[in-house]
């Protein structure tokens, strides 16, 4: 089932329990556009709602993932300022506003009750790669990379990548990476634990989609508490996360989800018992 986004940069669907969202400028590789501000996180939330998704997949068209933010659009936007058009270079502040409006997207992902993911068929650059590692989980086509870029651009960063980046690697790896503008391979970024699987470039699609709708066909509610536990283990002591965590665990115990697992491995206990039982 396709979704109207308002823009032909974002496309959305609904695959057998899960959300699709592409970024659409493969032309540009898929580099953020204005529209894209507003359609990724509505889209997002609209999958959030939507009672038949069960997993959130974002993705690219063509051969990348996201070339970050579109600098021919800005060096266009600057030189307009300069010739003495309507367009101002904002100040500091303003700016800073503006962009972490436009960030929205990757909090909206993070935050995400449902699991997200990120599917890699190339590079994921600058604000690209803040997109893909907001996810939760992230596959990744044999020939895809993770380039911070801001530094080569004399930019520090921004859509939280630092952020991510320091969460997943710590202070030190994290600023060595953008410091030196580090251009990490597939391989390697599953090693660091930036992706968590590597495919074949032909494979990425089936790959991913398979992935996602294996968690969508999964428990839902367990699904949610256990990204809620992972995601407070970063904050809280054990002291302060245990409560939370049995708590959950209760509730979980009580869902349809639940009785239905159950049963089924009953039935597989004694099934399995049967069997052996004839072969003595």
């Amino acid at each position: 089932m396709e979704l109207d986004t308002g823009t032909e940069t974002v496309l959305a669907e609904i695959v057998d329990g899960v959300g699709l969202l592409t970024l659409n400028r493969p032309e540009r590789r898929n580099a953020l556009h204005p529209d894209m501000y507003r359609a990724v996180p509505i889209t997002v939330e609209r999958f959030i709602r939507h009672p038949d998704v069960g997993c959130i997949l974002i993705s690219g068209a063509g051969t990348a993932f996201c070339a970050g933010g579109d600098v021919r659009d800005g060096a266009r936007r600057d030189k307009a300022a300069g010739d003495g058009g309507e367009t101002r270079p904002p100040n500091a502040e303003d700016g800073g506003t503006a962009l972490a409006r436009n960030a929205r997207m990757v909090t909206v992902l993070h935050s995400s009750p449902k699991i997200t993911m990120a599917a890699l068929p190339g590079p994921a650059v600058g604000a690209g790669l803040g997109i893909a590692l907001s996810t939760d989980l992230r596959i990744a086509a044999r020939s895809a990379t993770l380039v911070p870029g801001w530094g080569a651009l004399a930019f520090s960063g921004d859509f939280g990548g630092t952020w991510f980046l320091t969460r997943l690697l710590g202070p030190s790896t994290a600023l060595e990476i953008l410091l030196d503008n580090t251009t990490i391979d597939a391989e390697s970024a599953r090693a660091l634990g930036l992706v968590n699987r590597v495919v074949d470039d032909d494979d990425l699609r089936a790959s991913a989609l398979d992935w996602a709708r294996s968690i969508a066909a999964g428990p839902r509610t367990a699904h949610r508490y256990m990204k809620a536990n992972v995601q407070q283990a970063e904050r809280l002591t054990l002291e302060e996360a245990l409560p939370l965590e049995s708590e959950r665990m209760a509730r979980s115990a009580g869902t349809d989800d639940h009785r239905a697992a159950v049963k089924q491995w009953m039935a597989r206990a004694t099934a399995k018992k049967a069997d052996e039982g004839s072969h003595r």
